[in-house]
């Protein structure tokens, strides 16, 4: 499904601010695959992800998806098929804009449509019984604007509006990082929902090492961008999170300097 070979990325080269923030990194995902990634700061995890949607391109290497080379395809071409979700929760909204506007935009950029045309009865029928999946009433403030809504409210509209039409790739970015605790764990139960149901390839970086080992079937572990650890089935069923930073040092070669995954042991 997702296919990295050897991708690399410097920022500012030549310079005394020279960064190589990714290393000939490679990774395969198999359709279907719930991965989860934690690092180190400065460890690259941001960096790939916005290697993978576009937002710039890689200096060398290669990124394919469902078999198709994306290395070189503009950020909002690969919006088609590529959803993500940021830690923060403004990000995915246009605040100005009301709910069943959004859910309009992003259903019919993604499924290939006029994202302006009208709205259909269908259309808003369609909008509504997705937006009870969220349990959070919204369903019957269609038409108020998004802006009005909470943190916690408009990043679980972002994950409906990144995944009403599955996307071959779903990026998540410390997507409940900023939430309280209760709307947290209700987003991620509903990302754990969508992603089983629509049996959608993901990619999620968390700061809980705790969410790195229970969540999706592979944790993946970075540092100056590498990937130091890659587990999966039975050895990663029985690890836990010190067994993780243990392996973590083992592999990078130095302690993990990441006080927000350290606190949330």
């Amino acid at each position: 499904m997702l296919d990295i070979q050897n991708l690399s990325k410097t920022f500012n080269p030549g310079t005394v601010n020279e960064k190589k923030a990714l290393s000939s990194l490679s990774l395969h995902l198999d359709e279907g695959d719930f991965v989860t990634i934690v690092g180190s700061n400065g460890a690259g995890k941001s960096t790939l992800f916005n290697a993978i949607a576009g937002s710039f391109y890689a200096d060398e290497g290669s990124i394919s998806l469902a078999g198709k080379d994306i290395t070189f395809m503009p950020e909002h071409e690969r919006s088609r098929c590529i959803g993500r979700l940021f830690q923060d929760p403004l990000r995915g909204t246009a605040p100005s804009m009301t709910i069943e506007e959004n859910l309009a935009l992003a259903y019919l950029r993604a499924a290939h449509g006029n994202p302006f045309s009208r709205i259909s009865k269908k259309d808003k029928e369609f909008f509504a019984e997705q937006l009870k999946q969220l349990d959070m009433g919204l369903e019957d403030r269609m038409k108020n604007p998004v802006g009005l809504l909470s943190g916690g409210q408009r990043q679980a509209l972002t994950l409906l509006m990144a995944t009403m039409v599955p996307p071959q790739l779903l990026l998540l970015d410390e997507h409940t990082a900023a939430l309280d605790p209760a709307t947290a764990e209700k987003v991620l139960d509903l990302t754990r929902r969508v992603v089983a149901e629509s049996h959608i390839t993901c990619l999620m970086v968390t700061h809980n090492m705790h969410q790195a080992l229970e969540l999706g079937n592979r944790t993946l572990m970075m540092a100056d961008g590498h990937i130091v650890l890659d587990v999966a089935g039975s050895e990663r069923a029985g690890m836990g999170v010190d067994d993780l930073i243990a392996r973590f040092k083992a592999g990078a070669g130095h302690e993990l300097d990441n006080d927000r995954i350290l606190l949330s042991e």
